[in-house]
């Protein structure tokens, strides 16, 4: 993957998150950086791109690192854990979408 394709994608998924969030949590997005301030804590969704990577901060799993898995279209855990989506779905209450563009 190339760094301008994993800018956008990261980017997508950046914004399509806040979008999802704001509806239920005090989220904001900034330079890459999601932070969602939540009941149980704060959330941090950020892009990683000297490692193609999207990690999150969360103060009910903890950290961990997703890669897109261009086959499956997905943000999955790179130490074989679920989806980021399935994740932060569980995580917040609701479901959270989003496609590659």
């Amino acid at each position: 993957m190339t760094d301008s394709a994993f800018e956008s994608l990261a980017d997508s998924l950046l914004a399509a998150l806040e979008e999802a969030i704001a509806d239920h949590a005090d989220a904001e997005l900034q330079g890459g950086v999601l932070t969602v301030e939540g009941e149980e804590g704060t959330w941090i969704v950020n892009k990683h791109a000297p490692t193609r990577q999207v990690w999150l901060s969360s103060p009910r799993s903890g950290a961990r690192h997703y890669a897109f898995a261009a086959e499956a279209g997905k943000w999955l855990d790179t130490r074989g854990g679920g989806d980021l989506l399935e994740v932060l779905s569980e995580e917040f209450g609701f479901p959270i979408n989003w496609q590659a563009p």
